[in-house]
């Protein structure tokens, strides 16, 4: 089975403030060189909280659950 879920980090917006990789309850996301990188998309849950509560729009989260399938 296909994984769907995407995150995106656009690196010119990160600060490195780490407040993604501090919300995260699945440890998803590492800081790497002041900036967030996804470490372990497997164990994301899908929760948003990196999206939600990072202050400068710097992720996006593509949810599994929110895609539809193009054929339908």
């Amino acid at each position: 089975m296909e994984r769907k879920t995407q995150i995106d980090i656009n690196e010119a917006f990160c600060k490195g403030c780490e407040i993604c990789v501090e919300v995260c309850p699945k440890n998803v996301l590492k800081m790497e060189d002041f900036v967030a990188k996804v470490i372990d998309l497997d164990s994301c849950i899908e929760c948003m909280l990196c999206e939600v509560l990072c202050p400068d729009f710097a992720i996006v989260v593509h949810s599994a659950k929110t895609k539809k399938n193009v054929a339908e």
